[in-house]
């Protein structure tokens, strides 16, 4: 029992040093071999350079609200940053098929990543170059942030700032597509409703051929003129008031039925005109979707890889290894050596 203790108790602090003294030889051929090692491995890892674009998204998504409404509760402002959301929206945009495709196929980045294009899972091995080369994240402010990483500086920025670039022409294309559905059926309505308004012109204009302009004060001023002929016994006035008296009542209430169904129409027809006329702008006019905080420039030094860390963090994985593969080795031959002496003891 006293054995086992002191077995547990002789590797300490103390004896770490004579420990490693004791061991100096290997562990410092096993240093040199690793700093050998991990230097040629260093130099052969191809250097990257990397290129960042940040960006802010905006809040305004439909023009005609920001620009063009009216009597709106909560007017978009075209120049205020967006949050959270549109933030997550914009990552969202970025991290598409759509853009992924645009890029790859514009830079033939299989090629230049040195795919095989016969290959056959060259796709999953693109895209999985893409995600470790081309990344998207938000920051702490509730900004968006691009990095590309490539072997060319050039590249890398002229691909960051693309992407930049694409995510607006997407977001664009997606809000375009949809106002445009949403201006053929306002461009509809309208029309229709302009047409009603036509038919009930054109039908007042025909009761307005029979004279009849003004229902309620005609038909007042008329029979006050019929009271006064009666009453001047002229019977030549007093018929050719009756007959048009006649007239108005027979056409009036239609005229009057028309005419506050084409007030309310034409109040309707207001309103769909400015619908229409907010949808057109929608569907054609373009304003940016985000704020370029910093664009995208070449590279001046190398990002990847960081030689000395690879070369300082191998040496001394390799010496950790070495002494605890050590150590276990140790501890074994001790283990083994005072079973030995048990057994011996016991005969």
């Amino acid at each position: 029992m006293d054995n086992k203790a002191q077995a547990a108790n002789d590797f300490n602090s103390i004896n770490v040093l004579f420990f490693i003294y004791k061991w100096r030889k290997p562990l410092i051929v096993i240093a040199i071999a690793a700093f050998i090692i991990s230097s040629i491995v260093a130099l052969t890892i191809k250097e990257k350079y990397k290129s960042t674009v940040i960006l802010f998204p905006a809040t305004t998504n439909s023009i005609s609200k920001a620009l063009l409404a009216e009597n709106v509760v909560k007017q978009e402002d075209v120049l205020q940053f967006g949050e959270e959301e549109e933030a997550e929206q914009m990552l969202q945009i970025l991290n598409s098929d759509e853009i992924r495709t645009k890029i790859c196929e514009k830079y033939h980045l299989m090629e230049h990543y040195g795919i095989d294009s016969t290959d056959k899972f060259k796709r999953t091995k693109l895209y999985d170059e893409f995600q470790s080369n081309i990344t998207f994240k938000r920051t702490e402010y509730m900004s968006v942030k691009i990095e590309v990483m490539d072997r060319n500086p050039d590249t890398a920025s002229i691909i960051a700032n693309d992407i930049a670039a694409l995510h607006d022409s997407t977001k664009i294309r997606m809000q375009h597509e949809r106002a445009s559905q949403a201006l053929k059926i306002v461009e509809k309505e309208y029309n229709d409703k302009l047409n009603d308004v036509k038919l009930m012109l054109d039908s007042i204009k025909v009761i307005n051929s029979y004279g009849i302009y003004d229902y309620e004060s005609q038909s007042e001023r008329t029979n006050e003129q019929y009271v006064i002929a009666l009453s001047k016994g002229d019977q030549r006035a007093a018929n050719l008031l009756k007959d048009k008296l006649d007239v108005i009542a027979k056409y009036g209430a239609t005229y009057v039925s028309y005419r506050e169904n084409l007030y309310m129409q034409r109040k309707q027809l207001n309103l769909l005109k400015t619908k229409y006329e907010e949808s057109r702008v929608d569907a054609t006019e373009i304003l940016p979707q985000k704020f370029v905080v910093s664009s995208a420039f070449p590279a001046e030094k190398k990002s990847y890889p960081v030689r000395w860390i690879i070369v300082v963090v191998s040496t001394f994985a390799s010496l950790l290894v070495a002494i605890i593969a050590i150590l276990l080795i140790e501890n074994i031959r001790q283990f083994n050596t005072t079973n030995v002496v048990s057994s011996d003891t016991s005969k």
